[in-house]
């Protein structure tokens, strides 16, 4: 789909994954710039740790984490977390505006979704608080057996 979101040359500035410090589970990087983007007040925020991670549990109330054990709770956000809500109206893609009921709506919204991303119009690595392409978080199309 392109890389939207992969840094310059490919290269990752931190490690894979970690696990969180609340449920223990191992989740990918994120960027400081992408928490940022999508915490309150950041301006007032202070990094403490090195690397930083989006942990996207449903049942976790923990979003961001340091490898410092520092946490960003949903609560501490601007933004709602598409990934750890269940409801239609959660957001699916940041860039374009879409939740899980415009896309159930009208499935043909991927195909837009695709071809802004190939054309270098999206903005995920700080529009979506996974730091990732939105394009992942689409529901798979159901199998006909």
């Amino acid at each position: 789909m392109g890389d939207c979101c992969t840094p310059a040359g490919g290269a990752k500035s931190h490690p894979r994954k970690h696990r969180c410090p609340a449920n223990g589970r191992e989740y990918s990087g994120v960027s400081a710039r992408t928490i940022a983007c999508h915490i309150q007040k950041a301006w007032a925020w202070t990094q403490t740790a090195t690397h930083y991670f989006f942990c996207e549990d449903p049942g976790c109330d923990v979003v961001y984490f340091g490898d410092d054990g520092s946490t960003i709770n949903k609560s501490q956000l601007r933004t709602r977390i598409g990934a750890k809500e269940m409801s239609d109206d959660a957001p699916l893609c940041y860039c374009f505006g879409v939740s899980k009921a415009d896309y159930l709506l009208d499935p043909a919204i991927k195909d837009f979704v695709i071809a802004q991303t190939k054309a270098g119009l999206c903005s995920c690595e700080t529009s979506n608080p996974s730091g990732r392409c939105c394009l992942k978080d689409f529901p798979k199309p159901a199998r006909l057996d």
